[in-house]
């Protein structure tokens, strides 16, 4: 019920499964695809622990919260306030993260609207938060989508690199990913994973360690995915 804990526990979970499990199994899966799948039902499991905290939290301070959110009937949804926010932004990023690790489970799969809709909710009301990384879920869940737009997609982590104001790594690595690796632009690819790297060496933060680390494995990657 308390909300402030609630974001701290799901953050925590949704950020070391990204960081420190779903990476890891990426980088095993030439190697030792059973290894990497084991790691990505792990990671699976933290980013559901971390799903069912926020949601939880959310549906305790507005009760019918989740029967809401399922609504086809857009005018149904719940509306968030303004402390929610940072709750649905992890409830969307954890759902999301969780799909991704479980392509397999179509039940799971046939959720991702709510995702969308989750960080939608937070974007309705503060589309600026986290400097930035609510718009770069936008684009990355806009990039996810089956027929998103890839222009859109490309306003919102364009918006996040501007919020970011020169000091997140995350949002170039996301937009390298999400925009440029669709594109099959290898030169853009490369030249944003670079700033990413820039970014991270003159603005130390664990948040930009990890995508230092990604954007240099991204980049020896390169032949691969292009």
């Amino acid at each position: 019920g308390h909300l402030k804990l609630a974001e701290s526990v799901s953050a925590g979970f949704t950020q070391y499964a990204y960081a420190f499990v779903a990476f890891d199994a990426e980088k095993l899966d030439a190697k030792n695809p059973k290894a990497a799948a084991d790691m990505r039902e792990r990671a699976g499991r933290l980013y559901a622990r971390a799903h069912r905290h926020a949601m939880a939290a959310l549906e305790k301070s507005t009760p019918g919260f989740s029967a809401a959110l399922r609504q086809t009937d857009a005018t149904q949804h719940p509306k968030l306030k303004p402390e929610q926010v940072p709750l649905a932004y992890w409830a969307a990023a954890s759902l999301g993260g969780w799909i991704s690790m479980s392509k397999d489970d179509p039940d799971l799969v046939a959720d991702f609207p709510l995702s969308m809709r989750l960080a939608g909710l937070a974007w309705q009301v503060d589309p600026d938060f986290g400097q930035g990384a609510l718009a770069s879920l936008m684009g990355t869940l806009e990039s996810a989508k089956v027929g998103g737009s890839r222009q859109k997609a490309q306003a919102y982590f364009d918006q996040a690199i501007a919020l970011g104001g020169g000091q997140e790594a995350g949002p170039l690595v996301a937009k390298a990913e999400g925009v440029a690796l669709p594109a099959e632009d290898k030169k853009q690819f490369e030249s944003l994973l670079k700033q990413a790297i820039e970014i991270s060496q003159s603005h130390r933060s664990l948040q930009n360690e990890v995508m230092r680390e990604r954007a240099l494995w991204l980049l020896t990657s390169v032949d691969e995915l292009f």
